[in-house]
């Protein structure tokens, strides 16, 4: 630990913030209490004698504080506060002792520090992030309707899957002598109608952002790779970012928590359930995914026209990943009779290993340009 040095921790919060200066040189330890926006800590950050470095917990506020920080020369971070470890006998929690063990804890070298996105990746997310939400809202208002029908002994006999055109036609033809549930029921439609209507046009807005982002020509690549399209493909990048800081494959999937959680002392080694850390969005794009490579390995017409213009290496990793991949599902599924959740979650561990492979593969090939089948097609095809 370097003499003179400032550790700043921050607690920063939407109305006031908590600062947290600890001085290496002589251990002192000041705290202040400053009353505004974020952004409006500049002004007290700035009046810290460097050298300082400076820190904070990701949360609601955002990376706003720090890029303004750092456009204006001050060191600023922002650290995991998942990761960030806590006594447990510790049982007083307030501001000021969390912006004091920041400090103390930056000084020491005991913070997980988190990438802070571009401005653009950070849009791109929350569009991703949005069309995520509706996925969920519209998943709980169909449970809601069908939980509404079963109390009411009402049940769909077919032909067809629940939520085709023709169970939704034959939703609309149900009807209720009383009035108090045939309004229920016509609220419940329509709010499914409306999170439909929502959700066709985020992925229409993704669709046109996907061959226009900086990072369109990785989601061009991977889309080579079965069972990743459009969708899959931006949503990866957006939660993901930059594919170039992650040295091995192995460091991308402890990063999206696919890898098992260990518990190991002595001579006992014990291996558990993954992890779950990171997130939980790109996680699930990569478990959906790997259920495709269930069938046998095949470019159908879909992939094929997915991989046009690629260059060959792009399309011979894709290749690779499906008899690899399949083998390892028939292995895992058929010769040691691993229950289906965990061979897909195995699957999408290496799947995630050739995303990585293709993502940071240096190619000389042009990228192929922009079609409007790109823009359309938005659904995991295989």
């Amino acid at each position: 630990m370097a003499d003179g040095i400032r550790w700043v921790g921050l607690d920063v919060h939407a109305r006031e913030s908590t600062v947290a200066v600890f001085d290496s040189g002589t251990g002192e330890v000041s705290t202040s209490r400053v009353v505004g926006r974020p952004h409006e800590l500049l002004e007290r950050l700035m009046d810290v004698p460097v050298p300082a470095r400076m820190v904070y917990e990701a949360g609601p506020t955002g990376y706003g504080l720090a890029r303004r920080a750092r456009a204006t020369g001050i060191e600023m971070a922002v650290c995991a506060p998942s990761r960030t470890e806590r006594p447990p006998a510790d049982r007083v929690k307030t501001d000021k002792r969390d912006a004091v063990r920041l400090a103390r804890l930056l000084a020491a070298g005991e913070l997980t520090l988190v990438t802070i996105p571009s401005v653009e990746r950070e849009q791109l997310r929350d569009l991703v992030r949005c069309r995520e939400d509706i996925r969920q809202d519209l998943m709980r208002a169909r449970h809601r309707i069908g939980g509404f029908l079963l109390r009411r002994e009402i049940y769909w006999e077919g032909p067809g899957e629940a939520w085709s055109r023709k169970h939704r036609s034959w939703l609309t033809s149900v009807r209720f002598a009383d009035h108090a549930s045939q309004a229920t029921l016509g609220d419940y439609l329509h709010a499914h109608d409306v999170l439909i209507a929502r959700r066709g046009q985020v992925e229409a807005d993704l669709a046109q952002l996907a061959v226009s982002v900086p990072c369109a020509h990785t989601v061009a690549r991977l889309r080579c790779l079965r069972g990743i399209d459009t969708l899959s493909a931006l949503g990866l990048c957006a939660e993901i970012g930059e594919w170039e800081r992650f040295d091995h494959p192995d460091q991308l999937s402890a990063y999206l928590g696919i890898v098992p959680s260990e518990h190991t002392t002595g001579a006992q080694r014990r291996l558990g359930s993954i992890t779950k850390a990171g997130s939980t969005h790109a996680r699930r794009l990569l478990v959906e995914a790997a259920y495709h490579y269930r069938r046998g390995p095949v470019v159908g017409e879909a992939l094929e026209r997915r991989q046009r213009g690629q260059a060959p290496e792009i399309i011979n990793i894709s290749w690779r990943a499906q008899r690899r991949l399949n083998a390892r599902w028939r292995q895992l599924k058929n010769a040691r009779r691993k229950p289906g959740g965990i061979v897909a979650v195995a699957i999408a561990r290496e799947l995630a290993a050739y995303c990585w492979e293709i993502a940071t593969c240096s190619t000389t090939s042009p990228e192929p340009k922009p079609t409007p089948t790109t823009r359309k097609r938005l659904t995991n095809s295989r």
